[in-house]
């Protein structure tokens, strides 16, 4: 396949698919955020997916606002940076709760049970330092750069318009998801895996063949100089 921007940002839209649909779909089945949980099977294969998924996000976003940066304007940039930022913060997160949870749950499970308590607002037992102003960091993050980006694309217009709705109005009820039960508190997070999906989806199944064109100093196509040739006939 030959490597251009059209398709590199359609590639981009099936790594949003991907990711949008692990994010919806992990949600109901996530085990809870309590420290007997990390050391289990269940925890470690889906930690490890949502890492892959962080990581496919990042790409995701970077071909939704490459699809329409010159429509975006400066609020599609600032969208994409914030929730860019987000997610590239996220994947830290995600990538300790795969691999340095599970190490400290017999050690240090008083460390653990304050880190996942983070998520919804549980004061911890131990000092955790900075962790608790970082990860409220990425929730701000989250929020704005969501509703920004799905702002600049609903006005933009290049990618259906709906789903962009969706990504701005999910952002922006983040917040409120703190009031729902814990066992609740994810699946307020399926619509935002529900957007982004549907924006990559757009993407990648986006028409990507541009019509051939041909430059100045560049012989026609044979069909085309036969076509020149007649009607240079028919007028003589």
């Amino acid at each position: 396949m030959k490597i251009t921007a059209s398709n590199l940002i359609r590639w981009a839209g099936l790594a949003a698919v991907v990711a949008g649909i692990i994010f919806a779909g992990i949600q109901p089945i996530h085990p809870p955020d309590v420290v007997a949980s990390v050391t289990t099977g269940a925890w470690a294969v889906i930690t490890r997916v949502k890492t892959a998924m962080c990581l496919l996000f990042l790409l995701g976003l970077a071909g939704i606002y490459a699809r329409q940066v010159e429509r975006a304007g400066w609020l599609g940039l600032a969208g994409f940076l914030l929730f860019s930022l987000s997610w590239a913060l996220q994947t830290a997160f995600v990538f300790a709760e795969a691999f340095i949870l599970p190490l400290l749950a017999a050690d240090a499970p008083a460390f653990v049970d304050g880190v996942l308590g983070m998520a919804h607002g549980q004061a911890s037992a131990v000092d955790l330092g900075a962790l608790p102003a970082l990860y409220a960091l990425v929730g701000l993050l989250y929020l704005l750069g969501g509703l920004l980006l799905g702002l600049a694309t609903f006005r933009a217009g290049v990618l259906p318009r709906r789903a962009a709705g969706l990504l701005a109005v999910t952002a922006t009820l983040t917040p409120a998801a703190a009031l729902l039960p814990p066992h609740l508190q994810r699946l307020a997070a399926v619509p935002m895996g529900i957007a982004l999906a549907w924006l990559g989806y757009a993407l990648w199944a986006e028409g990507r063949a541009p019509a051939a064109e041909t430059s100045p100093d560049r012989p026609a196509p044979a069909a085309s100089r036969a076509a020149v040739a007649a009607a240079d006939g028919g007028t003589r």
